[in-house]
């Protein structure tokens, strides 16, 4: 073989051979090993307990339902159903606890205008989200003042 085609071949030989030295040497032999053979994917089956002991941050709108029912029903036959409670009221990590029994509110105007601004392109599906012109109206308050997040469109806040 001519020695401008054993160079390249080598180098890659060798190349790859590096790459299947350390990935021995540093990805764990259960990794990707599940009772129904190889899968590839990030999961190792030594550490399913440590991920078990790992404190959600993030519950979710049903989780919230549990216990505030009322609101949840109402959030949910309106457009803001989609919006999971979390987006608004912060991560429930530790709700309910004695320590934290309410969550922080985002009420900031910025908030509400990430959706509702005007956004007039085509191929985006916000622009069919009703939007306001940030400066023309009420500039300045929050928008919680005058609309109820809960039950969007059906009057003022309570």
């Amino acid at each position: 073989m001519k020695l401008h085609v054993l160079r390249p071949l080598v180098t890659v030989i060798g190349i790859v051979s590096i790459i299947l030295v350390a990935r021995a040497l540093v990805v764990p032999d259960d990794f990707g090993v599940h009772e129904r053979g190889y899968m590839y994917g990030w999961h190792r089956k030594g550490n399913e307990e440590d991920w078990k002991k790992f404190k959600i941050k993030y519950r979710g709108a049903e989780y919230c339902g549990n216990c505030h029912e009322k609101k949840y029903q109402t959030i949910q036959r309106s457009p803001h159903a989609i919006i999971t409670c979390e987006n608004c009221h912060g991560p429930a990590i530790d709700h309910p606890s004695e320590d934290r029994p309410k969550l922080d509110i985002n009420k900031e105007r910025a908030h509400c205008l990430r959706c509702h601004t005007y956004f007039n392109y085509p191929t985006s599906g916000r622009r069919l989200i009703r939007g306001i012109d940030p400066e023309g109206h009420n500039s300045g308050i929050e928008c919680v003042m005058c609309h109820n997040p809960h039950s969007p469109g059906l009057g003022r806040a309570k």
